[in-house]
């Protein structure tokens, strides 16, 4: 039988500062479990209960119990996917301090410029099966391209270009093309700048880049731009190849 948790546990495990700090929050009455203020950081919860996405408030703001964080974000140009951002801010800055201080990784990155939809997890496991070139995980952007999209590029895109810093050519896995300028086009791999480079291949160039899936994910419409929420179970289902989108 699995031993019962302390709240102060509980409180660090999600990101809310060291043990200490955790214990002076509760012991300040900043803590609400279940709408009651609990100032005993020695309190226990049966596990099976808190890890039921268990409800709590930290200074008044609700905050739901992850065992793993796993989230996304739909992410604003002007951003870098950078914990140590240089020119632009973090992409982190749009998330909230508990999820920061737990450390969570961008999953893959968008350039500062682009875009859509953005993964984030503390789950080693989870983003290695994510970014792994074996895993083959496809992403969906949609492109608005400087000049008209011929024939020939799509060809050249799906055929394979060869970019600067690879001898071995990459292609798209498909390409639809929704208007003069406007092309969705589908990865699962993830090089520096590739979709930039793969149209500077084919002779065109990219003027704005959105990701609006990744695996069977799609951004959804209702998560405005700068906003985050937690991944589902079904959401994790439909990135891992397990479950089908329910629009199919």
């Amino acid at each position: 039988m699995r031993r019962p948790v302390k709240l102060e546990q509980i409180l660090f495990s999600q990101g809310f500062g060291t043990r200490r700090s955790c214990r002076a929050l509760i012991l300040s009455a900043a803590v609400q479990v279940d709408g009651l203020t609990c100032t005993d950081p020695q309190a226990e919860f049966a596990p099976e209960h808190v890890d039921r996405d268990w409800l709590f408030q930290v200074n008044d703001v609700s905050w739901t119990y992850r065992k793993r964080a796993l989230l996304m974000l739909h992410k604003p140009a002007g951003y870098e996917c950078s914990q140590k951002a240089k020119s632009h801010p973090a992409v982190y800055t749009l998330l909230p301090d508990p999820l920061r201080t737990r450390a969570v990784q961008a999953v893959g990155r968008l350039d500062q410029d682009c875009t859509g939809l953005l993964l984030f997890s503390d789950d080693g496991q989870f983003i290695h099966r994510m970014t792994s070139p074996r895993h083959e995980v496809p992403k969906l952007y949609e492109v608005r391209t400087s000049d008209p999209i011929t024939d020939e590029q799509i060809t050249r895109l799906l055929a394979g270009v060869v970019l600067e810093d690879d001898p071995q050519p990459v292609r798209a896995l498909a390409c639809v093309r929704g208007g003069d300028h406007l092309l969705a086009m589908t990865l699962t791999s993830g090089k520096y700048h590739q979709v930039k480079r793969m149209l500077a291949a084919v002779g065109n160039h990219v003027a704005a880049l959105h990701r609006s899936q990744i695996g069977r994910l799609r951004l959804p419409a209702d998560l405005g731009v700068g906003q985050w929420r937690w991944l589902s179970a079904q959401d994790e289902a439909l990135l891992t190849g397990t479950a089908q989108h329910p629009n199919d």
